[in-house]
């Protein structure tokens, strides 16, 4: 039996970080075996901008003492590695795209010199596996060829059907179990006594709206509902001395419940107990707690930017307002929380969406495919930049 296709992943840091492009990984890792394959990964250590481009000649040494097939380069690490380029000539590369050139969390300068460093890369690499249609269109808009683009979008788990979720009088659903195996966590009373429960699943840094999320959810009654806030609140410490200040008012006193970073486990658990998620986030390259929300049987609630108006339709999944309107924001968060009818109506039509993307299985099947392909056009002599 021939042995299994060695391909190597680098990325920035811990590939084991909770967060939508380091979990992608991290679950075709889990499901290369199957594929007849192994995704190691090498790290470039993280520091500040540019200086883990000074290792890169130290990954470029690991890579080779692992003899791989076919090198993975994250987006998150691409700018790191152009130092090292001549080095890797005679690996196929293919890059994973998960942000457009240069990130999407930067200044202005860095966010220009990192894009330069990142499409310079991108040119050495025989394949850009992105993460959605909007990232691949973004991309275009960069320069890029379309040939060269190849969507791969996160997958999704195969859930089981849920039962009928009871009325608010009766007490929380009993939730359905993710296909990893999550187990059955007892009933939970998110909504603490009011009219629905709101989950929030991002970290506090500003593109994902945080700070707009509680301005519209200070708006609602006291009674409409509880909103849970997942994610971690030390990434950006400027912006998250805002959100607590924020927090800190009377509006939103005892209504909002902070959880932090938690579990994949306990996200888990949170998904299948809330009535909504919501997250007006502004700059999402896919948006994968929209996808796992809603394949839990959740409405969303965001802003009409991003991937989540190619995710989910305004008035059938849920519900999309414009950038920057917390009116329109609260509205549609009250909406939900007094209709049960309506957040049942849309929880199904979030779900049934949801179950029209791809597996993790095929999601697997896709990317190692791919990195076949480009590992056979090198065998060839064919691949060109």
């Amino acid at each position: 039996m021939p042995d299994p296709m060695v391909v190597l992943l680098v990325t920035l840091g811990d590939p084991d970080q909770l967060t939508g492009g380091y979990l992608y990984h991290r679950r075709l890792a889990d499901l290369a075996p199957a594929q007849d394959a192994r995704l190691g990964f090498v790290s470039v250590p993280e520091a500040p901008f540019p200086l883990p481009a000074l290792a890169a000649g130290r990954v470029a040494r690991a890579i080779h003492a692992e003899r791989p097939a076919a090198v993975v380069i994250d987006s998150i690490a691409a700018a790191y590695l152009a130092p090292a380029l001549r080095r890797l000539a005679d690996v196929p590369l293919l890059g994973s795209l998960h942000q457009t050139p240069g990130g999407i969390d930067h200044e202005p300068l860095r966010t220009a010199l990192q894009a330069r460093l990142d499409l310079l890369v991108y040119r050495h690499c025989a394949l850009l596996l992105v993460a959605s249609e909007l990232l691949a269109d973004q991309l275009v808009g960069y320069g890029v060829p379309r040939r060269r683009l190849r969507v791969v979008p996160p997958g999704r788990d195969v859930v089981p059907e849920p039962p009928p979720r009871p009325a608010a009088a009766e007490g929380l659903f009993a939730a359905v179990r993710a296909v990893r195996d999550v187990p059955a966590a007892p009933e939970r009373d998110l909504r603490l006594g009011r009219a629905a429960a709101f989950l929030s699943v991002g970290n506090w840094i500003a593109r994902k709206g945080i700070i707009p999320l509680l301005d519209a959810f200070a708006r609602l009654p006291p009674d409409a509902g509880t909103l849970h806030l997942v994610g971690k609140t030390d990434v950006e410490p400027a912006y998250a001395a805002r959100v607590r200040e924020r927090l800190a008012s009377p509006a939103l006193a005892e209504r909002v419940v902070v959880h932090g970073p938690v579990a994949l486990e306990e996200v888990a658990a949170l998904y299948r107990a809330a009535d909504v998620f919501v997250l007006p986030s502004t700059q999402e390259p896919f948006g994968t707690v929209y996808g796992e929300a809603m394949a839990l049987g959740l409405p969303v609630v965001g802003v009409a930017a991003g991937n989540l108006p190619h995710l989910a339709t305004d008035g059938v999944e849920g519900r999309i307002v414009p950038v920057g309107d917390p009116a329109a924001l609260a509205q549609a968060m009250l909406e939900l929380a007094r209709d049960e009818p309506l957040r049942r109506r849309m929880g199904a039509a979030a779900r049934a969406r949801a179950l029209t993307r791809p597996t993790w299985e095929q999601t697997a099947a896709q990317f190692f495919g791919a990195v076949r392909e480009v590992v056979a056009r090198a065998g060839r002599g064919a691949i060109s930049a």
